[in-house]
């Protein structure tokens, strides 16, 4: 992912839904010129707005947001495809020069990423599905 030996200048901001974390990442990445990468897996989803404080278009108007609105409710989303699709973005970001600030309340998604998680990129098992 870096070519250089200095660990990335990374922000996360972690909590429960509606505590503030959105205005909060927002102010900060105005200040320190960031980007904000979504770390909630029901945000992934499009039309997944009531009930999750998605921002509002207006908020994420202000500054540059990521995984945000990336798939249809129907469409199967793994945690091993986040995985890999945050830590794309997280590179594209600090390419750009900007801060990469993770936000989110999801704590398996933060942990798998922030702790390297190798995870098993593999197909659901709907008949498991089916007897669950």
């Amino acid at each position: 992912m870096l070519k250089s030996n200095k660990p990335p200048r990374v922000i996360v901001i972690v909590g429960p839904t509606a505590v503030g974390k959105t205005e909060l990442s927002l102010r900060l990445a105005e200040r320190i010129d960031g980007e904000i990468i979504s770390m909630d897996s029901r945000l992934i989803y499009r039309g997944m707005d009531i009930g999750t404080a998605k921002p509002s278009p207006e908020e994420r108007a202000r500054v540059p947001h990521h995984m945000i609105d990336l798939a249809d409710p129907a469409e199967n989303w793994s945690l091993a495809l986040f995985r890999k699709r945050a830590l794309q973005e997280i590179d594209d970001v600090l390419t750009r020069g900007k801060v990469p600030i993770l936000v989110g309340g999801t704590g398996q998604y933060v942990r798998a990423l922030l702790e390297g998680w190798a995870i098993p990129s593999q197909k659901p098992d709907e008949t498991m599905r089916n007897i669950l």
